[in-house]
This record gives structure tokens, C-alpha cells and sequence, in this order.
């Protein structure tokens, strides 16, 4: 029996208010992913960054950003990520860097001139969308240089060895 002058509780809607709010809260959270990149070579500090460690770093955006590719039509996408000048700047890299190696998880290897290497970043998400949702198999990081097609970029990206 409801009293008067007492507000009449709606459990329904409260359960229905907390399960939006927890599904809005899951939708912009981290995914959990076991993940390394390791930077190493002629640094002062070599250093390994879990997935979870890069995801807490302040991203750049790089928005619609031409990937010329060898093969396909070329496309337009949007990334975020964490600036490799910045990663460079916390391992301790020369500023004289001739180029980098990076290595996917594969084994593929490509080097990168320092020219390449401008405005790049290490990919996290891509449209806004985590690459380990978007694209499992290219993610879930990728070096994306806006300056050098696509085919230079590096999917799975686990280790980049400093050379000077």
C-alpha cells in the first residue's frame, strides 16, 4: 500500500537507468590486450610499453589521411595514437636518428628513414574504433607515417630498434 504523500519508486526504471549507464561506460573503455612494444638500439633507455600504458598517453589525432596501397584502391582513414617522436623522446633517442626498424609480430621488418618518419604515430584506434576491435588482424597497433604510403606502414607492430 503507497502512503500518500511518499513517491512511488519505480525499480524498472532505475535497474533500466544503471544497465545504460553501464553500457555507455564499457563502450568507451580500454580494451584489455596483451600487447608489447619494445623500442630499443641506440637509445639511452630501452623500454618496454604495454598496450595498456600507451592507451593512457595523450593521443594525436590524424585525421583522413591518404593510404596509398600496392595493391587495392587507395583509401582515406582517420587515426589516433601515440606520437613515435614522443616514444623516441622517452627511451632517450638522438635527435641524429638515420632510421628506425620495426618488426611486427610476423617477423616482418622494414627500415624507416627519419624523412618517413614524420608526423608518425603508433596507431591505437582508427575512425574512432579500437584497431583490436575494428581490424583484429592489423592491430591492435599499427605505425602509421602520413607522409609514406601505406605499404611502409607496419601492422602489429612489437619492437623498433633505433639506428643512428
Amino acid at each position: 500500500m503507497v502512503k500518500v504523500g511518499q513517491p512511488k519508486v519505480n525499480i524498472s526504471k532505475w535497474v533500466v537507468l544503471i544497465c545504460i549507464s553501464m553500457l555507455l561506460t564499457a563502450c568507451g573503455s580500454t580494451p584489455k590486450v596483451e600487447w608489447e612494444l619494445s623500442i630499443s638500439g641506440d637509445v639511452d633507455n630501452p623500454t618496454t610499453f604495454s598496450f595498456a600504458e600507451l592507451s593512457e598517453m595523450e593521443l594525436v589525432d590524424l585525421n583522413e589521411v591518404l593510404m596509398e596501397k600496392s595493391r587495392g584502391e587507395d583509401e582515406v582513414r582517420s587515426f589516433s595514437g601515440v606520437p613515435l617522436a614522443l616514444l623516441l623522446e622517452k627511451v632517450g633517442a638522438p635527435d641524429d636518428i638515420s632510421t628506425i626498424t620495426a618488426i611486427a609480430a610476423d617477423g616482418y621488418a622494414i627500415e624507416i628513414s627519419k624523412d618517413e618518419m614524420v608526423d608518425g604515430i603508433v596507431a591505437l584506434t582508427q575512425a574512432g574504433e579500437w584497431i583490436v576491435d575494428a581490424e583484429p588482424d592489423a592491430g591492435p597497433i599499427r605505425l602509421v607515417f602520413p607522409m609514406t604510403p601505406a605499404n611502409r606502414w607496419v601492422f602489429q607492430v612489437t619492437e623498433i630498434i633505433v639506428h643512428k
